[in-house]
């Protein structure tokens, strides 16, 4: 057994919770501005559903061995985006679901030997092609918050979030961090409990539960639920969101550089 039949339930899952969500949007509200700036929800929908099938081409690749870039180019991909952005939301929502579809297909579909294919995105590093079903996980997680159609952070599955703080954490730019040490608060039979992730770069400590965390670095909120520890101070953190740095960019990298090339009994 791997992590294959657990991802791909709670991609299920999650595709389902997203497209509830875009199934109650008019096409006023489609046209009115997500929490991405310079986008609306058309646009945030309009990528879902084409980031799908770009990882249905991730997936020809690792079944044929032929390369088959993600998109074109990134020209293409901003091109396209903005070429459907404007149509009505049922419209988008097709799209959305038929995209969906594709993608659940080509994984079905896909030989079991494949899965340790070599893949690459618009930016390195390569990566087996078993954690196309991680990446997706993160583009539907991520910007169906995005849409800001109720839908937050807060909604976030455990696993999700962990895994996401966890990848985070292994692409980690280090020169420039602002940070120092993260502090995740976790609730565990009935007591709080710290852990502490050290050695991220110069700078003070912030804490927070793991989905507040999780939503500060990806930029999804302003900080509400991170506190700041100053440096040389006690691991007691001041008040939610004062005096916080911007957090270091997100993801310098699609995908950690060392992954198990075989789909791991588990992830992370």
């Amino acid at each position: 057994m791997t992590v294959l039949p657990a991802l791909r339930a709670e991609l299920a899952a999650a595709t389902d919770r997203l497209l509830a969500t875009a199934a109650a949007l008019t096409d006023a509200d489609v046209a009115a501005p997500s929490l991405l700036p310079g986008w609306t929800r058309g646009h945030v929908l309009a990528h879902l559903a084409q980031n799908a099938d770009s990882h249905v081409n991730l997936l020809a690749w690792a079944r044929t061995g032929v390369r088959t870039p993600q998109y074109p180019s990134a020209q293409a991909r901003s091109a396209a985006i903005e070429a459907a952005a404007s149509r009505p939301a049922a419209h988008l929502l097709a799209e959305l679901r038929d995209s969906a579809e594709r993608f659940a297909a080509a994984v079905r579909d896909l030989p079991e030997q494949a899965w340790s294919a070599q893949v690459e995105g618009m930016r390195p590093p390569p990566h087996p092609a078993w954690y196309v079903l991680v990446r997706r996980l993160r583009e539907v997680g991520l910007h169906h918050v995005d849409l800001d159609a109720g839908y937050g952070p807060a909604d976030w599955p455990e696993t999700f979030v962990d895994r996401e703080l966890h990848d985070c954490l292994r692409c980690w730019p280090h020169g420039r961090s602002p940070i120092g040490e993260i502090g995740l608060r976790r609730r565990a039979r009935g007591r709080e409990i710290l852990e502490l992730r050290p050695g991220l770069g110069r700078g003070p400590a912030v804490v927070g539960a793991p989905a507040d965390m999780l939503a500060w670095l990806t930029g999804r909120s302003r900080g509400e639920g991170v506190s700041l520890v100053p440096v040389g101070q006690p691991f007691m953190p001041g008040p939610a969101g004062a005096g916080l740095p911007a957090p270091p960019p997100w993801l310098t990298m699609p995908a950690p550089a060392d992954l198990p090339t075989t789909p791991p009994k588990d992830y992370p």
